[in-house]
């Protein structure tokens, strides 16, 4: 018995081949579904934060409530560094940077991947 083959032309371009990709971190920081979700893009994915930058780059104006609570709903590891930062009106003050270590790169992944699946939103290929 012959199989039923289809025409050429009606062929899916995608037949056997997968044509979606796994978004970029900037499409994921764009389209994070919530502020804790581009704080852990942006650590993961760009650089490390203090609460002054959080404000300008993500958004994020209580940073110093959104790492503890990365750390205590989802099981991560930030490193603490202090530092000084000059305020709003030039002057020094003490902050704390936030940077997350490579060895909790697969775990934020699998976060990043929970939350935005929540908001059925696709994460990766």
């Amino acid at each position: 018995m012959k199989k039923a083959t289809i025409p050429e032309e009606k062929r899916s371009q995608s037949h056997g081949k997968n044509t979606t990709t796994a978004p970029t971190p900037a499409e994921l920081l764009s389209t994070a579904p919530s502020k804790i979700a581009r704080v852990l893009v942006y650590v993961r994915h760009f650089d490390t934060l203090n609460r002054f930058e959080a404000a300008r780059k993500v958004g994020d104006t209580c940073l110093n409530s959104t790492i503890p609570a990365l750390e205590s709903q989802y099981g991560l590891t930030f490193e603490h560094m202090p530092e000084k930062a000059a305020n709003h009106w030039g002057a020094p003050c003490g902050v704390t940077r936030y940077r997350l270590p490579a060895s909790q790169h697969e775990q934020a992944d699998k976060v990043l991947t929970m939350m935005f699946a929540r908001k059925g939103k696709k994460v990766a290929a």
